[in-house]
């Protein structure tokens, strides 16, 4: 109960004795507690407030005064404040960093001022941090030498809400070296800014991508094996430029903005039961941990050091994105890495394989075949190296988006001597050549 000026005891505006005037108490509220309410989430000037956050600030306001059916109308009480402070979206900007104790603009530094802004991390800007030696040690012990950059920028990348870069971080080993580590250090910087998830529930449940709304990070810490039926949803997310349709269960779907990044830990790469392409590929950067030294004694205190670390590991993943954003937010790759995505690409479309192999192919300028009689090279590729062939639809895909790749020149009229036109490709025959098919016209 508020006290007037003499001391006696008064009413707060809202309350007359008897009734709680809701619409006097939101305005009460939001005079002490500045809110915006975008899609369906609060925030005040340190980001993000949770419904239950918010619930019980407004309980312990009107406890005092009504001693009954409190659930329901903090309920109520919460649903008026939605109405009275919605707004269509929050400032999303890409040239600054919100930390916990200010703002830093990435052409222009830090000052303690505060704004209204989507994403504010729970970690303080300290510009004479010191190196975080524990975390650095850790890096040096996880991963090769020539890798830390690629981290340290895709860290960096995941304090401003942008998808620049159009690429998902995933970090690969044997189990037992540490890499979820990161994930945990990544929730110390980013705290409510980041969510705990599934790759593969991502790519295939509708209610999944809405939960990633005003999200910077999700970490996937033991990403599942099995490929995915479908890489549509994914490769959105990943190289998110627009609006999207998110839907949340028992609630009409609407368009909203996702900014979210994707960081995974597992035993293997990501894979997928039909895409080959391009697309899915180069949203991806791979990175190979260190194995294991049989010899090293874990440290069991290890991440509460790390914890401890948490303003100068922000500062070192801050120094990253200053050095993404010179680059143009190409991240920088080292040639493990890039040979990294190429092996799990091969290993999941053995056509690759089959095109770079010996004694199966000729290519030469004036060579030419049906489409049916290279699959039929192909199958025969297959039988040889015990592989799982694809079906014929897939290796003509393939085909007509690579062959630039291989110097292939497509003809949906290629002359047989029977005098029927079929599917095929100049620049190629059997090895060795000339073409010896019988029905093709360039045979000898």
């Amino acid at each position: 109960m508020e006290k007037n000026q003499s001391g006696a005891d008064e009413f707060p505006v809202w309350w007359d004795g008897k009734q709680l005037d809701e619409s006097a108490f939101c305005e009460w509220f939001a005079y002490k507690h500045e809110l915006m309410f975008v899609g369906s989430q609060f925030f005040d000037i340190d980001g993000i407030l949770s419904e239950e956050r918010l619930s019980k600030e407004i309980l312990e306001d009107i406890e005092p005064y009504i001693k009954s059916n409190l659930s329901n109308r903090v309920r109520k009480l919460v649903d008026v404040l939605k109405l009275k402070n919605m707004a269509e979206s929050l400032p999303m900007q890409e040239d600054r960093v919100h930390f916990h104790n200010g703002t830093y603009f990435l052409e222009g530094g830090f000052i303690p001022e505060k704004e209204f802004c989507a994403n504010r991390l729970p970690v303080d800007y300290v510009a004479d941090a010191k190196e975080p030696k524990q975390w650095l040690g850790f890096l040096a012990q996880l991963l090769y030498e020539e890798d830390i950059p690629t981290l340290q920028e895709f860290m960096g990348y995941c304090m401003i809400p942008t998808t620049k870069v159009q690429e998902m971080l995933i970090m690969v080993g044997s189990g037992g070296e540490g890499k979820s580590r990161i994930g945990l250090i990544m929730k110390q910087i980013l705290g409510d800014n980041m969510n705990i998830g599934s790759v593969a529930k991502l790519a295939t449940n509708r209610f999944c991508v809405a939960d990633q709304e005003g999200k910077l990070l999700m970490v996937d810490d033991d990403m599942k094996m099995e490929a995915l039926p479908d890489t549509n949803i994914l490769k959105a997310v990943v190289t998110m430029e627009d609006k999207m349709d998110l839907e949340r269960k028992g609630k009409q779907s609407y368009q909203g903005y996702l900014y979210v990044r994707l960081m995974a830990f597992g035993n293997g790469t990501l894979s997928s039961l039909y895409d080959r392409s391009d697309g899915f590929y180069r949203r991806q950067t791979i990175l190979k941990v260190r194995d294991r030294d049989p010899d090293r004694v874990d440290d069991k205190s290890l991440i509460d050091k790390l914890k401890r670390e948490k303003e100068a590991i922000a500062m070192w993943a801050l120094e990253g994105l200053l050095r993404l954003v010179k680059n143009g937010f190409h991240i920088t790759k080292s040639e493990r890495a890039k040979k990294n995505l190429e092996e799990s690409r091969r290993a999941d479309d053995n056509i690759l394989d089959f095109f770079d192999s010996d004694g199966y192919l000729l290519f030469q300028k004036d060579a030419e075949i049906p489409t049916k009689d290279l699959y039929d090279i192909y199958m025969e590729w297959c039988e040889d190296n015990g592989e799982k062939p694809r079906v014929l639809n897939s290796f003509s895909k393939f085909l007509r988006e690579n062959a630039d790749k291989y110097g292939l020149v497509y003809d949906k009229n290629l002359q047989l001597r029977n005098g029927k036109k079929v599917r095929g490709y100049h620049g190629v025959c059997r090895h060795p050549g000339p073409c010896p098919f019988d029905n093709a016209v360039g045979a000898a």
